[in-house]
């Protein structure tokens, strides 16, 4: 009786096991470990510890750079979860670079296909994991910072505000935008070689210069006078509008490095408007 009650229990326990394959949140669910699947393309997601949040942080890599690596940045993923943030890490795909207009040896991008990814990540963190579509933040270190300059410009109204790191257009910076953003905090160090803050040649284009994009951002949010402040090893300058958005640079006297610390002033920044 004894067997047969154990071979039962086995039977019951395999059966409800095979029936539980191909439900959501078993088998086709994602997160830190596992890749999300939006068509051809993945993320990987970090939710905060009580499994709740009202929105996102959405980092972008450098280049060569994946979302698994960037996942194992436990200090950027806690510096989310403290404002109350799910942790999302995007990724650049197969060729780790993300095409953006002017990138090197690519110039003939015109960024259709991140801005297409970008939407669609939004749009199924939403969906999946029901966070506020008006509560995404984006950010990025180097390559990464890069697309989120893109990004502002040329899809703003997709995110709350923009965080970039270390990283700007590829020259030449557009002179207009289509879009602009309500906020954008950009961090950069002043002793930068990899990339400068007037940008240097690489390949066979340009990186662009942060001054001429800030200036941009400036005459496009019609921003006033700048106001001088510290946070932290930062020292930033602050810009306003009078529809309420925000414009502030930020330096730090190192050089092509990131820092959670610095991440967590800017969500500051954004989130105490």
């Amino acid at each position: 009786m004894r067997l047969l009650s154990a071979l039962l229990a086995l039977t019951t326990f395999t059966l409800l096991s095979l029936a539980t394959i191909g439900l959501p949140g078993t088998a086709h669910a994602c997160g830190i470990e596992t890749d999300c699947q939006i068509g051809e393309r993945t993320y990987r997601i970090a939710m905060p510890p009580d499994g709740t949040a009202k929105g996102a942080l959405i980092f972008a890599h450098g280049y060569r750079g994946t979302s698994k690596g960037t996942m194992r940045n436990q200090g950027l993923r806690r510096v989310a979860h403290e404002a109350g943030l799910a942790f999302v890490a995007a990724d650049a795909g197969d060729d780790a670079d993300w095409r953006i207009p002017n990138v090197p040896r690519n110039k003939n991008n015109d960024g259709s296909r991140e801005f297409a990814y970008f939407a669609a990540l939004i749009d199924d963190l939403v969906a999946r994991h029901g966070l506020d579509r008006d509560m995404m933040i984006m950010s990025g270190f180097s390559a990464g910072g890069m697309v989120t300059w893109e990004l502002a410009c040329n899809r703003a109204p997709l995110f709350r505000a923009f965080v970039p790191i270390a990283g700007t257009f590829w020259a030449p910076v557009p002179r207009t935008c289509p879009t602009t953003p309500t906020d954008v905090v950009h961090i950069h160090g002043t002793a930068d070689k990899i990339v400068p803050l007037k940008g240097r040649p690489i390949a066979d284009t340009h990186q662009g210069d942060v001054f001429k994009a800030l200036d941009l951002m400036h005459r496009q949010g019609g921003f006033g006078i700048h106001r001088e402040f510290s946070a932290g090893e930062l020292g930033c300058m602050r810009q306003t509008n009078d529809k309420g958005g925000l414009l502030v640079f930020c330096t730090h006297p190192g050089g092509h490095s990131i820092k959670s610390v610095w991440l967590k002033a800017a969500l500051q920044i954004i989130l105490a408007e």
